[in-house]
């Protein structure tokens, strides 16, 4: 842990359009209930590439965006509940720059950023820093998730026959979602293309398909019938949305199906009468979203992380180059990737 000198350097975005350029900028101080984190590795997701090249999230330039951060804390502000971690602990963290509209101060793309107390979780020492990023966005996007679709926050006994449908396990919100139904006690059935189904089943899949295939709709149905697993929950993360929906829809045939959907929902979306499908956010109301973050972060996760119950997935690729290789690792993520979840140290 290094003592901040007053400036630090940041990967900003100077105008609507960007690209990003990196910068010295001054260090901020923690308000109320904020922590400084030292960041040492940030994971990028596709959030990142809207905000740089369209401005969603963001009123004011420059601005400082990204999410996924891990690294150490070096200051706490006042007011701090008594269970937060002090200076000088390891962290993942999620960096909110879109809960705080592109401002600066809160984008992970820096070596110094503000975090909420609410979106910490200490990191064990058996995770590295690259290992530990690559966590918090997932971590929230999946439980706002599985916690609308009816997954409550104490495990259910895996004879209840239950199953979780995961669309597109390969990206980083489906192999965590993966990983967080199964630990909940959970059947689940993922979809993925064929060469990553056995990385997919390391994660918890009882069953993988392949999603470009045919029938791959009858095999799902198929399967459940042959494992006796009740399917009424869908959690989308990537791919084509009618899928899920059609699919959740059969598996929950006579009964409400629920599709939870990471991504931006698809207009042209056609949800089945016996499917309720929403967008996976936190609740609306400031005291129900700080005590949903709270238990994400530092209850799920972090005891998650710490009982080693948790992998960092998908695998990870490290773009050298630190703040300067930002874009290159943006513009990657943006001609796609598979089963890969990029990462830049600082």
């Amino acid at each position: 842990m290094s003592t901040p000198s007053g400036k630090h350097l940041a990967a900003i975005v100077p105008q609507h359009g960007g690209p990003l350029t990196v910068v010295e900028r001054t260090t901020p101080t923690c308000g109320p209930n904020q922590l400084l984190i030292e960041v040492h590795a940030i994971a990028f997701n596709p959030v990142d590439i809207y905000q740089r090249d369209i401005g969603i999230f963001i009123e004011e330039y420059p601005a400082v965006v990204g999410s996924d951060i891990a690294g150490i804390i070096v200051q706490t502000g006042s007011d701090m509940s008594p269970n937060i971690p002090k200076p000088g602990t390891r962290v993942t963290a999620l960096a909110s720059s879109f809960y705080h509209n592109g401002n600066p101060n809160y984008g992970a793309m820096q070596k110094y950023v503000l975090v909420g107390e609410d979106t910490v979780a200490i990191l064990p020492d058996s995770f590295s820093f690259v290992e530990g990023c690559v966590f918090p966005l997932a971590a929230l996007t999946v439980w706002n998730g599985l916690l609308w679709a009816g997954i409550a926050r104490e495990p259910i006994s895996p004879a209840e026959r239950k199953g979780v449908l995961v669309w597109g396990a390969s990206s980083s919100m489906g192999a965590l979602a993966v990983q967080g139904a199964r630990n909940m006690g959970y059947t689940v059935y993922a979809t993925a293309s064929s060469q990553h189904h056995e990385y997919i089943k390391t994660l918890g899949a009882a069953r993988v398909f392949d999603y470009k295939a045919e029938d791959v709709a009858s095999k799902i149905l198929n399967a459940a019938k042959e494992d006796g697993i009740a399917f009424r929950i869908a959690y989308h993360a990537t791919g084509a949305q009618q899928f899920s929906a059609d699919v959740i829809s059969k598996l929950a045939v006579g009964h409400q199906g629920k599709l939870a959907i990471a991504p931006i929902v698809d207009k042209s979306l056609i949800v089945p009468e016996n499917v309720e499908s929403a967008f996976v956010q936190a609740p609306d109301e400031p005291e129900a979203r700080e005590e949903r973050l709270h238990w994400i972060f530092g209850t799920w996760l972090q005891e998650g992380l710490a009982a080693k119950q948790l992998v960092a997935s998908p695998k990870i690729k490290v773009i050298e180059g630190g703040l300067e290789s930002a874009n290159k690792a943006l513009d990657e993520l943006k001609a796609g990737v598979s089963c890969t979840k990029l990462v830049i140290e600082i």
